[in-house]
């Protein structure tokens, strides 16, 4: 899963959360946790969760899964034991089980869906689950519903840029986008970016195969001129951006359908490792490499610790009336951890209302992003 500025690089909010975060809270952030969703479940979810804690001591945990389980775990971690309430069920959503059978099946009674419907009921503010995507987004749009005038969720998350951090969406949740949904998209990314990159006024670009106005899909032409067209409080439209702009960091947000914006992202993953074996290999082949390193292995690391998929695992559902997160089904504690790092800032800087506030229809403008396509025909 597997998300910009001129300022130099800050650290990830999952290592050390700026002191703009470190405020006095009047109540503690209730998280639920699907216990038995991704690749390791509670064997990574409970140490995750105990990280997590350890960087925000104003949370608390629900963990949804098998006690027997989750207990001796807990037992061994009593600062996180005293901040955690077991809900007991043995029922798990497959990493293979496709939405339409994790919703039959898991209905009512599986990790996933109670940590899901925690949030709906007010129990906790925010679920983290690092098991099936489809199945997470299947039931949180079953369960929460969109808000008013999103047709369809998106999902978000942090990609590191070489100016910072930007947001870039739509990772996967849905194939395909006409114009009104990529403006949709724009208008949460940006109000993301406020959230988690404390900018005032993200920038926002779309992804398109060139930056003249004249390329591009139709429907992606077409949300270029609903954005630059509108008045827009709560984000500053900087047009089409390409595929290398993500990583230059050119805009705060980069806008694209889910196809797109999977694809980029996997290869991304997939160049970030090519070019880790790749160096490794070259730094291991003659003496000469090997004392290189010794004598530039700070900036190695350095780079290393900036490029870490972990550092920026965690990605957001939004358009959703509450807040989920899916993290990589892969990932280790670390990673989770600041999978759960970012339901915490979501939570605490009210995500939901500043996506609100940047839906509401702009002054003088014909984009008004949250009219539903019925009512604007």
């Amino acid at each position: 899963m597997e998300a910009a500025g001129e300022a130099e690089w800050r650290p990830p909010l999952c290592v050390q959360p700026p002191t703009r975060y470190c405020c006095a809270m009047p109540r503690k952030i209730r998280i639920a946790l699907d216990a038995m969703g991704g690749d390791h479940g509670a064997a990574v979810v409970v140490p995750g969760a105990e990280l997590s804690l350890a960087r925000y001591p104003d949370s608390e945990f629900l963990l949804f899964g098998d006690g027997a389980v989750l207990a001796p775990l807990l037992d061994t971690r009593p600062q996180l034991k005293a901040s955690c309430e077991i809900v007991h069920t043995d029922v798990a959503i497959k990493m293979n089980d496709k939405p339409s059978q994790a919703l039959r099946k898991g209905r009512w009674k599986s990790s996933m869906w109670l940590a899901i419907d925690a949030v709906k009921k007010g129990s906790a503010d925010v679920a983290v689950s690092a098991g099936n995507t489809g199945a997470l987004m299947a039931m949180a749009k079953f369960e929460l519903k969109t808000m008013p005038g999103i047709e369809r969720p998106a999902i978000a998350a942090i990609w590191p840029t070489l100016r910072g951090e930007s947001i870039v969406l739509d990772l996967g949740a849905s194939i395909g986008a006409d114009a009104r949904h990529l403006v949709n998209l724009a208008a949460m990314g940006s109000a993301m970016a406020r959230v988690l990159l404390g900018i005032e006024r993200p920038s926002v670009g779309l992804l398109n195969i060139g930056v003249e106005e004249v390329k591009g899909l139709e429907e992606v032409r077409r949300a270029g001129q609903m954005l630059r067209e509108a008045q827009w409080p709560k984000l500053a439209y900087v047009g089409f951006v390409e595929g290398d702009d993500i990583g230059k960091g050119t805009a705060d947000v980069v806008v694209t359908e889910g196809f797109t914006g999977n694809i980029a992202l996997k290869a991304a993953e997939g160049t970030a490792r090519q070019l880790a074996h790749l160096l490794k290999q070259e730094l291991n082949r003659t003496i000469a490499t090997r004392l290189g390193y010794l004598l530039a292995r700070r900036a190695f690391r350095a780079v290393s610790d900036k490029m870490d998929p972990r550092k920026s695992n965690g990605g957001v559902f939004l358009g959703l009336n509450g807040i989920v997160i899916k993290s990589h089904g892969a990932t280790d504690a670390e990673g989770f951890a600041c999978a759960i790092d970012i339901g915490h800032e979501m939570v605490q800087h009210e995500l939901l209302a500043k996506v609100g506030q940047t839906l509401a229809k702009p002054p003088e403008s014909s984009a008004t992003p949250n009219v539903p396509r019925s009512r604007a025909s």
